[in-house]
């Protein structure tokens, strides 16, 4: 059998499997009073989140670095039904940061049942041009701010029984071309945060850490950068945000929206050799 033909017909093993074991646990009445920081909600994706909380009845703080447009998203949280609601202006390309916003967040909620870590830096749609100065920069806001506001946030998380939930992408579970330094952050997250669930369940602390792969979604700024560049249709934010909190909600390992990428993630496992031929037919380029 060719490769494709291998592929095409792992396909729909995979997927058959993932249809007969899938179990949803969401209780959206599980999230009414439930305390939640959210990262990256001034925009795309986490504003969406902050607005499903929201209508949930959670009790939620925001954080993002624009201080205008977080008023703005609360504002409308408070509209669709959230029982409380603060925000604070922060930057995570600053290593002091995230202790401040999670203490702020404790301070007003008095704990933590949920830490949604969102937040990304500007993502560059390019070659690797050899711009180590910016990936160390990125790497400070994708990864290393990630893991000093989970680190802020497990007392109290483990004191409530709460839930890590950490966005990632389909980066960071196949290397993809045109975002290096993107997909280095997003395959740290990964490392970081599956050893991290292993020593929690070892140590019998009961905090759950759900990794969420995400693949092209609609926001401003990805419809920005990937215009004219790949074959794929983007996603609906609202979707994968509800996605996201489902995910976490149900203490889910690992959450994939679309649906697909964890078809196509376990398929390049099995086949990656044509698994990369496959991806590499998203994107439309050529060679100078």
């Amino acid at each position: 059998m060719k490769p494709i033909g291998k592929v095409l017909c792992a396909t729909g093993v995979v997927a058959g499997l993932i249809a007969f074991f899938w179990k949803d646990d969401f209780n959206p009445e599980s999230l009414s009073g439930a305390r939640v920081l959210v990262t990256g909600a001034s925009a795309g994706i986490g504003e969406q989140i902050a607005y499903h909380y929201a209508r949930f009845g959670a009790e939620i703080v925001l954080t993002a670095r624009r201080e205008a447009v977080l008023q703005k998203v609360m504002e409308k949280c408070l509209t669709l039904g959230a029982k409380k609601m603060f925000y604070i202006p922060a930057d995570m390309s600053s290593p002091s940061e995230p202790e401040k916003v999670v203490q702020f967040a404790v301070q007003k909620l008095g704990g933590l049942d949920y830490l949604v870590l969102n937040h990304i830096g500007t993502n560059r749609f390019q070659e690797w041009t050899g711009d180590v100065e910016y990936t160390r920069w990125l790497m400070q806001v994708n990864f290393l701010s990630y893991v000093a506001l989970a680190t802020a946030a497990l007392p109290t998380l483990e004191k409530n029984r709460g839930a890590l939930v950490v966005v990632s992408s389909l980066a960071g579970k196949m290397p993809t071309p045109f975002i290096t330094s993107y997909s280095a952050t997003k395959f740290a997250l990964g490392g970081f945060f599956g050893s991290l669930r292993h020593e929690l369940i070892m140590q019998k602390r009961d905090v759950s850490i759900t990794l969420c792969i995400l693949g092209l979604i609609d926001t401003d700024s990805a419809m920005e950068y990937t215009r004219g560049k790949v074959h794929v249709s983007a996603s609906p934010a609202p979707e994968a945000a509800l996605a996201i909190i489902r995910g976490g909600a149900a203490r889910a390992d690992e959450v994939f929206y679309p649906g697909w990428l964890q078809q196509l993630c376990c398929l390049w496992t099995l086949f990656p050799s044509s698994g990369n031929q496959v991806l590499r037919t998203f994107y439309n380029y050529s060679s100078p």
